[in-house]
This record gives C-alpha cells, structure tokens and sequence, in this order.
C-alpha cells in the first residue's frame, strides 16, 4: 500500500525598506532523530480503557510475516529504537504466547502487552528541545468503478509498473539515508528522473500496455494515487483489488497545500473532502492543480483477497482497520507496536488505542509521524478525509532489552 501527505516550506520572504521582498532561502533543517523515553504503562494516557484484545488480530498478522523473515534479521528502524526492538528471533516466543490467548479477553491481552513489553515516549530531538507531539492523519481503501477495457473517452487509467523503472534504496549507498529511496529510469548508464505526474498524464508512457483498468472518475483515481490501494468495482462484473507496485521517484506535494497557497482555501479548511469538492468545482483549473504533485504511483491487481481482508501494508501484512498505522521506517521499526495518543477526526474527543506499524507512505516522514488506517466504506473515507490531528506515542519494545527494562 502506500500513499501521502504533508506540508513543506522551502522559502521566507525579508522585507527590506517596507516595500520590496526578496525571497531568501532558509536553511536546511537538522535531520530528524528519535529519541526514546523510557516510561510505565501507567503512564500512557487511556491505557487502561482500551479494547486491548481487538489489536491481537494485528498482531497475528505482523507476526505471521515476521516467521517468514530469517530469525537473526533485526527488526529495523533507526539506531534508537533497533537496538532495542531487536531480531525476529526473539519476537517469535511472544507471537505464539499472544496465539494463545482467548478471542475478545481484553484483560488477558492487556496483562500480555503489560508482561513482555516496555513503553518509550518517542521524541524528535532536533531541533532541541526534545518535541514529543506530531501530526497524525488517516487513509482509507477506496472504491471506485471502472472497467478492464476503455468504454468512454472520459476514463482513465491506472498503469502496471513500466518494466524500465529503477527502484533505488538509498540506504545501501549511504547509512544516514536509511529509509529513504527514489526512482528513476536508465539512461547512458546514469539514473535520471522518471517522467512527472503531467508527462505520463500527457502521454509519456503512451503505447506501452501498462493499462491495467479503466477508472470513470480522475478526480476519484489521484486520490487512489494517495491512498495506494482500492476496490474497483468493474462494469464486466467482480471487484478488482489494487495495490501499490512502484513509485516515480518525484516527490509528493499536496494539493491541499496548492489550493491555500493559491488563496482557494485556509489552512484549517484542508480536508479531503474540501479538496474534491473544489476540484470538481473548477474543472477547468483541476488538472493542472493535480499535476502539481509530480508523484505518480503505478498498480497491480491483488489477487486472493476476502473482500473483509485489507489490503496489504508495507510490511506485507494485511492492514486492520483502526489498528494499522504507517510510520517512517527511518525511526520506527516495521511489525511493532505502539500505543498512539491522538483526538478522533474534527472531533476533539480522546483517539488513544494500541496500534501496529505495519505500513509506509512517501509524506509519512519524522519520529513522531503516522497515518492510520481506516479501512473502507463511507465511515471510513469520512474519517481518513478529515483526520489531521496532533498527538503522541510510544513504542511498545520488548521487556529486557535496553534502558529502562
């Protein structure tokens, strides 16, 4: 799966004699670093009025990939939290504890969670001082409606992955890019950039038969782009799931930020929702205001999927609704859990639930940074829209490794 979101600022504006701006680059900010705080159970707010055994399930899955990884692999994640989450190996023994524990017995979990694991309050620690809040969002599993083959002119597509992109994982260059990766196309023997969002929508991979679906809906299909799975429900009949298969390399900008530059809309306006509803308002602005966001995701049908099954995350486990949550695995180890401490969507009213970090996203960047899935449905999109809260959260690390065991 895998999607995204954000917001970016590059330049400040010095205004000299009251009259004259003159744009003046800002500095290149401190890379990013967790830092971890040892804490207690009880010190995590709402612990004990979750539902603790509805994230088993979520469990389950992490640890059903986890025994299809070698025993001696570490789990991940930045230097802070690896040395600590430790190896596949040891999460193994706890994975076939947690198996034994009775369907909906929220206090036999809670008692396990409590047992085998130890909280650490995550902190960006650059900039000082130590800033343990962050931004959390939602994403969601949308359904849209198409067709295999092309009936109308209006449709459009979502393509295969072009058989000449290059995925690179800049962390086999370059320890401190861990994380991080792009993409891009051979060319005299040198990487250069894939084409943009506007080039492939303007024909660049044109005669190619990457089409793998027709979609009727182009407003509905970039934000497919963002969410990096869904259901298309086919005019021939059946449902076909989508997932993620690559990436061009450009980087994510949202439109939202766009649209408040532009002056169509404040900051705190920024939803989803809002964002559709002045696309389709303006449809003779939409497009170029899509192709903004020069980052364009490629599809593959997800065969053998329960239509009640999510989609598959990052990770490789499928994602549970309201208990699957991406990170940024520079600083978050993939498979673990945390405890997350946020407010409901547009509700102001206490999110506090155990999760698992089983997916990423191209905006999901920074220690204290996730985006929560939803699921799919109505209920669903209407809360992945809107949610655009500030929280905080703990790694839930295995007892007796590293300080404050």
């Amino acid at each position: 799966m895998r999607r995204a979101r954000g917001l970016v600022g590059a330049i400040a504006l010095l205004l000299l004699g009251g009259c004259i701006a003159v744009p003046v680059p800002m500095p290149e900010p401190p890379p990013a670093r967790l830092g971890l705080v040892p804490a207690r159970f009880a010190d995590l707010p709402g612990w004990g009025e979750d539902r603790h055994a509805e994230a088993l399930p979520a469990f389950a899955e992490t640890c059903a990939r986890l025994r299809t990884l070698p025993p001696d692999r570490p789990l991940g994640g930045g230097e802070e939290a690896s040395s600590r989450a430790g190896r596949v190996g040891d999460w193994l023994p706890l994975c076939a504890e947690a198996a034994r524990i009775p369907p909906g017995d929220h206090a036999a979990a809670r008692a396990f969670f409590e047992r085998h694991f130890r909280p650490f309050l995550a902190q960006n620690v650059t900039p000082q001082p130590p800033d343990p809040f962050g931004t959390f969002t939602g994403y969601f599993e949308p359904e849209l409606t198409g067709s295999r083959t092309r009936r109308s002119p209006s449709q459009v597509p979502l393509l295969r992955r072009p058989p000449d992109l290059v995925a690179v994982d800049l962390g086999e260059f370059a320890p401190d890019l861990a994380g991080r990766r792009t993409a891009g196309r051979v060319v005299d023997g040198r990487l250069v950039p894939y084409a943009s969002r506007a080039e492939i929508e303007q024909g660049a991979l044109d005669g190619r038969r990457l089409e793998l679906v027709w979609l009727d809906d182009p407003i509905e299909t970039f934000f497919l782009h963002i969410q990096g799975a869904g259901r298309v429900r086919l005019a021939e009949g059946g449902l076909m799931r989508v997932g993620f298969a690559g990436q061009n390399g450009h980087s994510y900008v949202p439109i939202g930020r766009v649209l408040v530059e532009r002056g169509a809309m404040t900051l705190d306006q920024v939803s989803m929702q809002s964002i559709k509803a002045w696309l389709r308002a303006n449809p003779g602005e939409a497009r170029a205001v899509m192709w903004r966001n020069p980052s364009y995701v490629f599809f593959r049908e997800v065969r053998g999927l329960d239509p009640n099954e999510g989609p598959p995350g990052s990770f490789g486990a499928p994602l549970t609704p309201g208990r699957s949550i991406a990170v940024d695995p520079q600083h978050i180890p993939l498979g673990i859990p945390l405890w997350l401490a946020t407010r409901q969507p547009g509700q102001g009213a206490p999110l506090r639930r155990l999760v698992l970090a089983q997916d990423t996203g191209g905006a999901i960047r920074g220690p204290v940074r996730g985006d929560l899935f939803w699921g799919w449905g109505e209920a669903a999109a209407e809360a992945a829209g809107r949610m655009n809260e500030r929280g905080s959260w703990w790694l839930l690390l295995p007892a007796g490794r590293g300080a404050g065991s």
